[in-house]
C-alpha cells in the first residue's frame, strides 16, 4: 500500500485527485497508476485502470488471475468492473468513497453473483493516510476556489 500511496502523491502534485494503485504479481509490482483524469481529459484514466493496463502489458495477457490490486480509495463502478474483467484475485483499498464507492459504500458491485469473476477484497489498509491525503487535497481546492472567487481564507 505504501507504493500506492506514492502514486497518490504523484497525482496530488499534478493537481489530480490523489488516488494511487499498484498491481502485484508474485510479490513484484507489475503495474502502477495514479489518477490522470484532469491532465488527460479522459474519464477512464483512473489509477486502477492505468495500473491494470500496465500489468496486462507486462504479463502479456488481460487475465491477471494471480494478481492483487492495492488502491488508496475504494474503486468506483467503472474500476470495479475492470477489476472483475481482469480477473484480479484480491483488492486491498484504503479509504471508503462515500460518493462513488462501488465495493461497500454506494454500491456492492461484487454482490452480483452473475459476474464471471468476483474478486476478494479487504478495506481499510492504509485508510488513515489515504483519507488524510484526500482531505488535504479537497481542503486545498476549497481554499483556492474561495480565493479565486474573491473571498479570503
Amino acid at each position: 500500500m505504501r507504493q500506492a500511496l506514492k502514486e497518490a502523491l504523484k497525482a496530488y502534485a499534478k493537481g489530480e485527485v490523489p488516488v494511487g494503485a499498484v498491481v502485484v504479481y508474485a510479490g513484484e509490482i507489475i503495474g502502477r497508476g495514479h489518477n490522470l483524469r484532469e491532465s488527460s481529459q479522459d474519464p477512464t484514466t483512473h489509477a486502477e485502470i492505468i495500473a491494470i493496463r500496465e500489468a496486462s502489458r507486462k504479463r502479456g495477457s488481460w487475465r491477471l488471475e494471480e494478481c492483487d490490486l492495492y488502491v488508496t480509495l475504494e474503486p468506483c463502478l467503472m474500476c470495479a468492473g475492470a477489476i472483475s474483467l481482469a480477473r484480479i484475485r484480491k483488492v486491498y483499498f484504503g479509504a471508503a468513497d462515500p460518493k462513488a464507492g462501488a465495493l461497500v459504500t454506494c454500491v456492492r458491485a461484487y454482490d452480483f453473483q452473475w459476474l464471471n469473476h468476483i474478486p476478494d477484497f479487504e478495506e481499510g489498509l492504509g485508510k488513515g493516510t489515504s483519507s488524510a491525503l484526500l482531505s488535504r487535497f479537497f481542503e486545498h481546492l476549497r481554499r483556492k476556489k474561495k480565493i479565486l472567487n474573491g473571498g479570503s481564507i
